[in-house]
């Protein structure tokens, strides 16, 4: 028997596992976790990915998750956000609020964070192509109720790699991509010093299909690419690896996803600290948020989604997870309703105080399986990394097509293999019932397009036009000399500049990617 990640699994382990591999938590090479108590000092951040519709919707959402329980927030946006259009570009029709929450102006980040203490909570953004503007907002918002750069925390995705392998929303080609991504490392080390500028993302790598191990090699190397990005733009490994965050799926193999985790932390921290030569340990220790695997979600039984996202939350936590997302179970028929919600919040809440899983740090160490699973994934990812390095490195790799063939071929493999019945998905290709109840769905009222509009119009007629033009000109001019872009995009901002025209003001420099 096989994994998918093609580690073959034997009927019983019975060989001890090597004791300094393992090491001790907080400690290099940091397999156990990166602090030395874990969830017996403090338990794992509840960070629910919500957005919908408008600002002022998805405030109500959040303020109803942090009352019940939820210890930190995690923003969708809409998709016209994340590629750079304003609500009213004709692209953008149809599609305002659907995925995510529509962010226009800083506004609509006003409004998305009225009466939400930011000093007191941390924010997850996902975002990349548009992630300095976010962030930006983010940071004029949060200094609007007086908390200070250095006080601010959260995570930006800002991971624009990923984007071109498994997910799309880029708008600008890799190399000034990279350089954006540089100049957010640069600025939050100097102004948020307390906020981790990425989070490089495996989560959507593996929902495009790639097998465990390519989930890890090819995120790991992503993140590299990101490290040696950095150092061309001559800012010091130290200065912003201990700020650099990963972002992980959980998938439905327990003791694989446990396994990956460990691994995980231990290849960074070899890479980190015998690759880069850094110093600090907090360089070498990886931190990451996890999620529920979003794709093995099926539409038929959909209560069985709630013991797959279970099985998946007790893997991300038994793995060392400092964030977890878990999926609600509606979500492969519509977004997630206000009720569904709230029991995907219960269930961490009932494995951090129920079930014993936080009484000590990584309890499965030493188990054969377990570290013989731990070693063997890691072995897998170096000879991909190994590959990709032959081809040039990550961005080398992506621009071949080779990461992305890698990916298709996973994902086909797998749905070969459900088609043939030899990968079982319960009430899909086995123990398939009849009819099935229906499914409350959450609907995004198309008048909630014409109302963000409405807003953006009144916006631009209450600013100064001149002013704006003037702005948006500086920031052509740091796209064009190659200085830090955030400070130029910021100072548009407070002017009355859209996150479109800003986007636009540096695609008219950058140009627009084309695969």
């Amino acid at each position: 028997m096989r994994t998918p990640s093609g580690i073959e699994i034997e009927v019983v382990y019975d060989q001890a596992a090597d004791p300094e591999r393992i090491g001790r938590p907080g400690e290099y090479p940091f397999t156990r976790g990166p602090h030395p108590t874990m969830y017996r000092g403090r338990l794992w951040t509840m960070r629910q990915y919500a957005g919908y519709g408008t600002a002022e919707a998805t405030n109500a959402r959040f303020r109803g998750l942090l009352a019940a329980g939820q210890t930190g927030l995690s923003t969708a946006f809409d998709l016209p956000t994340q590629m750079g259009l304003d609500s009213d570009h004709p692209l953008s029709e149809g599609e305002v609020g659907k995925v995510g929450v529509a962010i226009d102006t800083l506004d609509d980040m006003r409004t998305l964070f009225r009466e939400i203490p930011l000093l007191e909570v941390s924010t997850s953004m996902t975002i990349n192509a548009t992630a300095p503007i976010l962030l930006l907002m983010y940071q004029v918002v949060a200094e609007d109720q007086g908390v200070p750069g250095d006080r601010i925390k959260g995570t930006l995705q800002n991971d624009i790699l990923k984007e071109y392998v498994a997910r799309g929303t880029y708008i600008y080609p890799p190399g000034p991509s990279m350089r954006i991504v540089t100049d957010v490392f640069a600025y939050a080390a100097k102004e948020l010093p307390a906020f981790n500028p990425i989070s490089i993302s495996g989560y959507h790598i593996r929902e495009a299909g790639a097998t465990a191990a390519q989930e890890l090699a090819f995120t790991i190397a992503h993140g590299l690419a990101y490290v040696e990005a950095a150092l061309e733009a001559g800012l010091e490994v130290d200065d912003f690896a201990p700020r650099l965050s990963f972002f992980w799926n959980s998938h439905n193999l327990f003791f694989e996803e446990i396994a990956k985790f460990r691994a995980a932390r231990r290849l960074w921290a070899d890479l980190m600290r015998n690759g880069f030569g850094a110093k600090d340990e907090r360089s070498w220790a990886m931190r990451f948020h996890t999620q529920t695997a979003g794709s093995t979600l099926t539409a038929q039984q959909t209560g069985n989604n709630v013991v797959r996202t279970t099985v998946q939350a007790m893997a991300a936590v038994l793995g060392g997870t400092q964030s977890l997302h878990t999926n609600s179970f509606d979500e492969a028929v519509g977004l997630p309703t206000d009720e569904s919600a709230r029991l995907a919040l219960r269930t961490q809440q009932v494995l951090a105080q129920e079930s014993g899983l936080a009484m000590t740090v990584d309890p499965l160490a030493g188990s054969y399986f377990v570290e013989d699973l731990t070693n063997r994934l890691e072995a897998a990812a170096r000879d991909l990394l190994a590959q990709i390095e032959k081809l040039g490195g990550a961005v080398a790799a992506i621009e071949a097509g080779w990461t992305q063939r890698q990916i298709e071929e996973s994902a086909y493999d797998e749905a070969r293999r459900q088609e043939a019945g030899e990968s079982i998905v319960i009430g899909v290709n086995r123990f398939v019932s009849g009819d099935e109840p229906e499914v409350p769905v959450l609907r995004v009222d198309p008048e909630l397009e014409r109302e963000q509009k409405q807003q953006l119009s009144q916006w631009k007629a209450s600013r100064s036009s001149s002013a704006v033009e003037a702005a948006l000109r500086t920031v052509v001019e740091a796209a064009t000399d190659g200085s830090n872009l955030l400070y130029p995009l910021k100072e548009a901002l407070v002017a009355g500049a859209t996150l479109g025209e800003c986007s636009e003001a540096m695609r008219s420099v950058f140009g627009s990617h084309r695969p």
